[in-house]
């Protein structure tokens, strides 16, 4: 296999072409320190993420693990199972993390850190207006004229919210705020769960030139629960689709911070010939929107990042640097603001779709991935699972999930393991007879089935058809917690408040470190985030 040194790779990184740079070992592993722009596609996922991260089958990879003085090679595993699916230009970092250290580059922790870092250089760059805690409760309570607009999806916004706050996501501010703050003198504050979507989303509306004073709360729901003030939890207020009136303004806004910051447009034809190119150049389509808009019809092949979670998380959606993207919605609105960010942070061939989906022809439902090399293996019911449970310890269930999801819901007496590291798990459960292998929706199991398979062939291994989500429709009984962890919970990693001790402390240790990002960055020398 071929491999690159660590100062051929930082000359690839400002070459101009396409590359992909995955680091393949587990994201809790990856969360601890990794390449400013590496994505983690961590190998025991890899068939589930290819088809949407990597397209192209002849784009150049680079994959990357801690080195070889660590575990058993994942990045080498990970380029001969790509290999079989047809990638061919494909290299691994020579000493992986071992050898970017020791050439003297910087390491990065967290995830989604282009956007993170990007977020605090646009704080400093435009001064970005914010309040504490403490001065917005005192405004609050002394009734002044304002609103609060949380940043985050309606996810994470239900899970705890500032007190009178409504959820609008990223995107969503520009389009929807000039029903929600009609009158010019309503002061407008920005929050997200720590810094990077309040300020992103504040500097937004500035952007766009709404009438209203702005501000970002400063360290959002984190820095309202540091303050020591009570969150509101289980709410579900969103911020209503624009009215006739507040959408003309909307495009208004939009059609001015377009022009500034010099975002393109490309026409339905255009795209159709770049859908043919994908031979030659990675194209990405993506719709903005909010996803009950996007499953209601959505252009054919695009998938649905809405704007604001795009901004926060690009290595999550778009993991080949260099590629064309091209954005839509309905209006214009949100893929121009969207698309403003992008070109902010240094993505050169970024386009709108000109009119938006218009009377295209429209996809209904979820985002169909592409997954590769998926073989279904034999199933159980849930019903035949439970049956085999109850009939003795002969049965042993392996929950394939993402520790979070184990530890929140799964299957009574069911071990929880990682893929990656299924042999070492399997040898500490030590299965007697029958291996019944589960995950969120079955997909990932039935992946591991044949692993799992020639490991062990003395043993009969099935998977829970449908997954855990199948068990839960059955109304099958489940259980919390971490009761039988086979290996270390580092396979994701954990927001502050998903943590179970020192959640405070976390929080004031996330939220100093993405103060910090913006002089990691300048050391690093990698970024190209534009000042306008």
């Amino acid at each position: 296999m071929k491999t690159v040194t660590p100062a051929q790779l930082k000359a690839m990184l400002h070459d101009g072409r396409e590359l992909a740079l995955l680091d393949v070992r587990e994201e809790g592993v990856f969360s601890k320190q990794h390449l400013l722009f590496a994505c983690c596609a961590p190998l025991s996922h890899m068939e589930l993420m290819m088809g949407d991260l990597v397209p192209r089958l002849n784009t150049r990879i680079v994959l990357m693990d801690e080195g070889p003085s660590h575990d058993s090679g994942p990045a080498e595993k990970a380029a001969e199972r790509l290999s079989g699916f047809g990638y061919s230009d494909i290299s691994i970092l020579e000493n992986g993390i071992d050898g970017w250290r020791a050439a003297g580059f910087e390491l990065f922790s967290g995830v989604n850190v282009p956007s993170k870092a990007f977020g605090e250089f646009v704080e400093s760059t435009y001064d970005t207006p914010r309040l504490t805690p403490e001065e917005l409760k005192e405004k609050v309570e002394a009734g002044d004229k304002l609103i609060i607009l949380d940043s985050r999806p309606i996810g994470e916004y239900s899970r705890m919210n500032i007190p009178q706050g409504v959820c609008t996501p990223g995107a969503e501010l520009v389009y929807r705020v000039h029903d929600m703050a009609p009158d010019p003198e309503t002061l407008v504050v920005v929050n997200c769960a720590g810094r990077t979507r309040s300020i992103i989303g504040a500097q937004s509306l500035i952007n766009a030139g709404i009438p209203n004073p702005v501000a970002a709360l400063k360290g959002g729901t984190m820095g309202w629960v540091l303050a020591g003030f009570e969150l509101e939890r289980r709410q579900n207020r969103m911020a209503p689709p624009p009215s006739v009136g507040g959408l003309s303004k909307a495009r208004a806004c939009s059609d001015r911070a377009a022009k500034r910051f010099g975002v393109k447009k490309v026409d339905s034809d255009t795209l159709d010939v770049w859908r043919e190119d994908t031979g030659v150049r990675t194209l990405y389509i993506v719709d903005v929107r909010q996803p009950d808009e996007y499953e209601a019809g959505h252009l054919n092949g695009a998938r649905n990042a809405p704007g604001g979670q795009l901004v926060q998380a690009t290595d999550k959606y778009l993991a080949v640097r260099n590629a064309r993207v091209v954005l839509t919605d309905d209006t214009e609105v949100r893929a121009q603001m969207t698309a403003s960010w992008l070109v902010q942070m240094g993505w050169t061939d970024v386009y709108v779709l000109d009119g938006g989906i218009g009377d295209a022809r429209l996809i209904r439902g979820r985002h169909e991935r592409n997954i590769l090399g998926f073989e279904k293996g034999e199933s159980l019911s849930p019903m035949e699972v439970k049956a085999f449970l109850d009939s003795g310890d002969s049965t042993v269930v392996v929950d394939l999930s993402t520790s979070l999801q184990y530890r929140d819901r799964h299957i009574p007496g069911s071990w929880w393991g990682v893929r990656s590291r299924l042999e070492s798990c399997l040898a500490r459960i030590q299965v007697k007879d029958l291996l019944v292998l589960t995950s969120p929706d079955g997909l990932l199991a039935h992946l591991t089935f044949k692993e799992a398979k020639a490991a062990y062939p003395h043993l009969t291994v099935r998977v829970l058809d449908g997954g855990n989500r199948a068990w839960v429709n059955d109304g099958l009984p489940t259980a919390g917690g971490m009761e039988k962890a086979a290996c270390e919970t580092d396979d994701v990693w954990y927001k502050p408040y998903d943590s179970e001790t020192l959640v405070e402390q976390k929080m004031r240790d996330y939220l100093d470190w993405e103060v910090e990002l913006v002089r990691q960055i300048e050391r690093d020398g990698d970024a190209n985030f534009r000042k306008y």
